[in-house]
């Protein structure tokens, strides 16, 4: 039997010889210290590499099973490029099939001593990251075999029907009390696929700030051990996020081979999209030839907030996205996928009824009735979420929310109301539901876990019909070569955006319309000594394609100002103009002009210079603007007086200091974004005189500010000083004390603030861990990339003015 262990992995190149280092870890590996270097293998001729299960080779061999996904592949190709170097060989494994990543690897050195001496005079290894090989371009030729092969999918394929069992469980922090088998095995018949969801796998604040958890592994256990019992299964990928948002994707052994292309990808979607426990983890895949997506999704809570939750979907939707097996081409969204199925604790509730009619209605189980009350039925009608998505009628009563241990309904002070919370929905072609239900056995949650059988037709391909289909493409292909140069007609050739704001999406369509006699290959190219095709405002979706004989697509042009461009926007040093370059393979070049208007913003404009405007910063003229610019590069100071800190600042610090400091969960979950926008436009306009918005959105509006500052409160020089000192009071007062006065004073008063707000963390839920970690980041930024122990550190070092006995 093997036994295998988890290690991290490095492959080391020193003068032209590589080396695979293994190290040991504890389970939260943040520093040095917390890695041991345990082997080097030498990549020499006695190491050699193969793929398979059944792995034997003369005396030692020591097998490596990398994750799925394009990290491990790509981990995988610099292992054989520097194998293949030494050994002399040019054409090895090419490919690897996906399901099984494994490497074996045989004794470089003739003694294991030999090894150990190695180990021993490495102590010291330098941080070596292999360079990322990209896979060959596909020319034009291959994409138009591609495209050709996709239109004539029906003639070399056929449908063949697969179980998926899907099943979503949010178990509230709880470790399994009980066997999993009446959800996982309600099946007579054992399914061909299991996707299985999680939430809130871990509520412990090491799980909020760390990202890791050992329920992982007792979850993941308990749900092997309640697996259909009369089929054998193969884990093919588990995944998690953030406070413990987990999906585990089993398929039956017979079947592992027919998976490939396994990609998975999370987002966030707590405060500034990096905070919190809210999100969605997500796995792609083909299975045969058909491509499926999977998302398990943890969505905003509480009643009221079904708005925010709409735009937590929206926003999984816009920024999940999985790359290619191509590197070269774009990413693909959840929707390019011919099924998506979509599961987790939605959190949309019950609403315009009382406790009591619910559950009148739950006792004569007219769930009917009730569901007509349901949020997500009503976004769904609304067309404001899942446009497309399909649920199965719902005859089981709300899985949320429950006493813990019970079946008995929700006896706490707060009563909640019965809720569907917990949801399953697909999208796509040839899937029929088998049922949809819940599973009241289970008591370990304030949740019941709820379970649903898709039958999907699955595209198999017949290899005979393949091979004709093909060969006739090829034929077909090679008669049109060079018979002509590509050409397409452009919408418009000139594009303007009007009053471009920071952080507001704009965006308009270039439609392009092959008109020539060929097919064509197009692409955004670089103009000469420019990094990239565009300005870092501006992109092209998508930024390549191919166009069939007399197809067209629309590239949508998107300009988007964040903290990173708002800066040298703000007062004119940039403006909003670029010309985009679109090149069609073996033809000419399209010119494309983009220009635009940017309405100046006090996010990503300094402290200082905040701190001299008297008036919102787009009553200003553009010419005083420019004034104040010059006097702080030259160090003097343009206004009679300056003000202590920015007025926009105090505004909102004002409103939350009024509104907010018992507001529950304050600057823990996120606000909307038209709120933002409105809350932006009031602090640079000056109207209406007073914030807009919920507590939560001026909360993260204020957050949003601190981030943008192109200049952090603690300016980025006394950046060291900080971890320096952050274990002694005295010292880090010190250097507060040093700051230039503006950004002292902006320091100290939302230390105060925030002081204020412990002070009643009875309701507002806050304590100074929380504050630590939301704060530290934005208040002492590093100017280079922030490594976990540099990011304890300074929040090490702003607890010192969190606790009750600061100045």
């Amino acid at each position: 039997m093997k036994i295998f262990s988890l290690r991290l992995l490095g492959l080391v190149e020193s003068a032209k010889e590589y080396a695979i280092f293994i190290y040991t870890h504890r389970r939260m590996a943040i520093t040095a210290d917390d890695v041991s270097l345990e082997d080097i293998v030498p990549i020499s001729l006695d190491f050699a590499i193969v793929e398979g299960e059944q792995l034997s080779y003369q005396e030692e061999e020591l097998e490596l099973r990398l994750p799925f996904g394009s990290h491990s592949r790509l981990f995988l190709n610099e292992v054989i490029r520097a194998w293949s170097g030494r050994s002399g060989l040019k054409d090895i494994f090419k490919s690897f099939h996906d399901f099984q990543l494994s490497l074996l690897l045989f004794r470089g050195i003739s003694s294991r001593e030999g090894r150990d001496d190695l180990v021993r005079s490495s102590s010291h290894t330098p941080s070596n990251k292999a360079q990322i090989l990209t896979m060959p371009q596909f020319g034009l030729r291959d994409n138009l075999i591609k495209c050709e092969l996709l239109k004539n999918e029906d003639l070399y394929t056929y449908l063949e029907h697969f179980s998926f069992f899907l099943g979503t469980y949010n178990v509230n922090g709880q470790t399994p009390k009980e066997s999993l088998h009446p959800w996982l095995s309600c099946t007579p018949d054992p399914p061909d696929v299991y996707c299985v969801g999680f939430q809130e796998l871990d509520l412990s604040k090491e799980a909020f700030f760390f990202n890791d958890t050992p329920k992982e592994l007792e979850w993941t256990k308990a749900v092997f051990e309640a697996l259909h019992p009369d089929a054998k299964y193969a884990l093919v990928r588990k995944l998690v996020r953030l406070v413990g948002i987990m999906l585990i994707f089993y398929v039956k052994k017979e079947h592992a081979e027919f998976i490939s292309e396994v990609e998975a990808e999370t987002v966030g979607t707590g405060i500034m999209g990096r905070m919190g426990n809210k999100g969605a983890v997500a796995i792609r895949f083909r299975f045969h030839n058909s491509d499926i997506c999977v998302v398990n999704s943890h969505l905003a809570a509480h009643v009221e907030e079904y708005e925010r939750r709409n735009q937590d979907y929206k926003d999984i939707c816009s920024r999940l996205q999985f790359r290619q097996l191509d590197l070269t081409q774009p990413p693909l969204n959840i929707m390019k996928h011919n099924v998506v199925l979509w599961l987790g604790d939605l959190n949309y509730r019950i609403s315009d009824l009382d406790v009591d009619d619910v559950k009148e209605l739950i006792n004569k189980k007219d769930f009917e009735t009730l569901h007509n009350y349901d949020q997500l039925k009503r976004q769904i009608d609304k067309e404001a979420v899942f446009d497309g998505f399909m649920e199965g009628q719902i005859h089981f009563q709300p899985t949320y929310k429950y006493d813990t241990g019970s079946d008995q309904w929700d006896t706490s002070e707060k009563c909640r109301v019965p809720a569907w919370c917990d949801r399953i929905l697909w999208k796509g072609q040839n899937v029929q539901q088998s049922f949809y239900q819940s599973h009241m056995a289970l008591k370990t949650s304030d949740h019941k876990p709820v379970s649903s059988l898709l039958v999907i037709g699955i595209k198999r391909i017949n290899a005979e019909a393949y091979k004709k289909t093909f060969e006739e493409i090829v034929r077909n292909i090679d008669k049109m070569e060079n018979e002509c140069i590509p050409s397409v007609t452009l919408s418009k050739r000139e594009f303007h955006f009007k009053d471009i704001k920071f952080m507001q999406h704009q965006a308009e369509t270039l439609s392009l319309l092959n008109d020539g006699q060929v097919p064509c290959q197009f692409e955004f190219i670089q103009k000469p000594n420019e990094p990239t095709y565009c300005k870092p405002w501006l992109t092209a979706n998508p930024p390549k394609g191919f166009l069939a004989q007399g197809g067209s697509v629309d590239i949508d042009l998107e300009v988007f100002v964040n903290r990173s461009t708002a800066p040298e926007l703000n007062f004119g040093k940039q403006q909003i103009e670029d010309i985009l370059v679109l090149h069609l393979e073996r033809g000419k070049d399209y010119f494309i002009s983009v220009t635009g208007n940017y309405l100046p913003s006090c996010y990503g404009t300094s402290i200082q210079l905040l701190c001299q405007l008297r008036e919102p910063i787009q009553d200003m003229p553009q010419e005083t603007l420019h004034k104040l610019v010059m006097s702080e590069v030259g160090n003097a100071v343009y206004a009679e007086k300056s003000l202590d800190i920015p007025k926009e600042l105090w505004m909102m610090v004002d409103h939350l200091f009024r509104s907010a400091i018992k507001q529950e969960d304050i600057f823990q979950q996120p606000g909307l974004r038209s709120e933002f926008a409105e809350i932006r436009d009031c602090l640079d306009t000056g109207m209406p005189d007073s914030l807009p918005g919920s507590n939560h959105s001026v909360a993260e509006a204020l957050l949003l500010f601190l981030d943008a500052l192109p200049e952090p409160v603690v300016p980025y020089c006394f950046y060291q000083q900080c971890l320096e000192s952050c274990s002694n009071a005295s010292q880090c007062e010190k250097i507060i004390s040093k700051l230039p006065q503006c950004h002292q004073n902006v320091f100290r008063y939302l230390a105060a603030f925030l002081r204020e707000l412990l002070k009643n963390s009875d309701s507002n839920r806050l304590d100074v861990n929380i504050l630590a970690t939301i704060f530290a980041s934005l208040l002492l930024r590093s100017p280079t990339k922030q490594d976990l122990a540099e990011k304890r550190r300074t929040q090490e070092f702003f607890q010192h003015f969190l606790t009750q006995g600061s100045a």
